[in-house]
């Protein structure tokens, strides 16, 4: 999808973490289930060591997360189970930075 290579699959964020450092992703998705309470955590220790690495948090739409304060620690998408596989494959994709602005003379 995308031409997205997975590295490596976790049970939880101490394996996450490792897999990070080993591999050095430019994607993370994160299931906030399997993470458990210390998502964010595993966001921040993985951004500390790939900086700039865009991460995708899945979580369940009836209980959507509470973002942390600390931006180093916040997903850059936030994907609500149930979603559409396209709702994925545009996560997956990052967005497109807003062209410069066209003056007009005249």
């Amino acid at each position: 999808m995308h031409h997205c290579r997975v590295d490596g699959e976790a049970e939880g964020s101490v394996e996450a973490t490792e897999l990070v450092r080993v591999h050095r992703p430019s994607l993370l998705v994160v299931d906030e289930y399997h993470a458990g309470a210390s998502w964010n955590y595993l966001v921040g220790e993985a951004r500390a060591l790939v900086p700039g690495l865009r991460v995708i948090l899945v979580a369940p739409v009836s209980r959507p997360p509470r973002l942390p304060d600390d931006p180093s620690q916040r997903p850059d998408v936030v994907l609500l189970r149930p979603f559409r596989i396209r709702q994925f494959a545009d996560a997956l994709v990052p967005p497109v930075a807003p062209a410069s602005p066209r003056t007009s003379s005249g």
